[in-house]
């Protein structure tokens, strides 16, 4: 069944080279350094309307929005023409075995119920972890939830580690105020384009053709230093700037892979169902660890 409609993907739906931003975990009300939670916020805001882009925001309520600041921070954007999206209350994992089915759909249902006042509310949800369910009761369960919720799911197709890379550089700022952030914005920009070209380069392996991608980022100091840079390089490189509805519209988003454990980027689910090895693709892409460490040495 779904080969089948992999190859009828093929055949029937062609798109430009494009990406969408996504940000996941906020708004976050917590204090770091350089910038206080308003500034963060507004800086994240600035660098996508000053350049015209619409990004989707996944709230994870308790990193803020249940509390009247963080509220606001979110109305914020939605005012800002930003979207928002559900991402529970407090990011479990669901392919723990302590977090069950119906813990989770409470999760879900806590997070819709404040969200879904605010303006640029979209019925999306995004996996804490992208983890989907490592039994298939709760797979099967949650999918089945979601649909009758009528929620989509808020695929990601391109994985990236700049929650490790923001952790590293609040860290040295604490140590040093005044520290050089030009090799942190060279890090950065670096990791995400590998891992953009890799995940490119797997969605081209799965559809034979291209796909509008979903990027994978956070609400965080990192992105309201550099957001503006990361959009540039991606236009620099010949990739436009899309909404994230206009990249789910893509069929290679309205999957079920039925695969154990769901986990990661829809296109690594999606390659792992139809038994496509992933090596041949990610050989070479520097790892999370690799990453940390080169952080750990700025």
């Amino acid at each position: 069944m779904m080969k089948s409609f992999f190859i009828i993907s093929l055949s029937t739906f062609l798109s430009a080279q494009s990406v969408a931003f996504t940000f996941d975990d906020g708004p976050k009300v917590a204090a770091t350094p350089l910038l206080d939670p308003v500034s963060r916020n507004a800086a994240i805001l600035n660098h996508l309307t000053s350049r015209g882009v619409q990004g989707m925001f996944f709230v994870t309520l308790k990193n803020g929005a249940d509390h009247p600041a963080g509220l606001a921070l979110a109305k914020t954007l939605g005012e800002g023409g930003q979207l928002l999206a559900n991402h529970t209350v407090s990011h479990p994992d669901f392919n723990a075995e302590a977090t069950t089915l119906e813990t989770f759909q409470t999760e879900i249902q806590g997070c819709d119920a404040v969200i879904r006042t605010l303006p640029g509310f979209r019925a999306y949800f995004r996996f804490p972890y992208l983890r989907e369910g490592a039994t298939e009761a709760k797979r099967e369960g949650i999918r089945a939830y979601l649909r009758a919720q009528h929620y989509r799911i808020g695929y990601v197709s391109i994985d990236t580690c700049d929650w490790l890379i923001d952790a590293k550089l609040q860290t040295k700022l604490e140590q040093n105020p005044a520290l050089d952030l030009s090799p942190w914005r060279s890090l950065y920009l670096g990791h995400l384009w590998e891992r953009a070209q890799v995940y490119d380069r797997l969605a081209k392996g799965i559809y034979g053709r291209e796909i509008p991608h979903v990027l994978l980022l956070h609400h965080n100091l990192l992105n309201a230093l550099f957001l503006g840079d990361v959009i540039d390089m991606f236009q620099a490189k010949g990739w436009k700037p899309v909404s994230a509805e206009a990249a789910f519209a893509d069929p290679a988003y309205q999957v079920e892979p039925r695969v154990l454990p769901v986990d990661g980027s829809v296109l690594e689910s999606s390659a792992q169902a139809l038994g496509i090895p992933l090596n041949p693709y990610f050989k070479g892409m520097r790892s999370e660890r690799r990453i940390g460490e080169e952080a750990g040495k700025l």
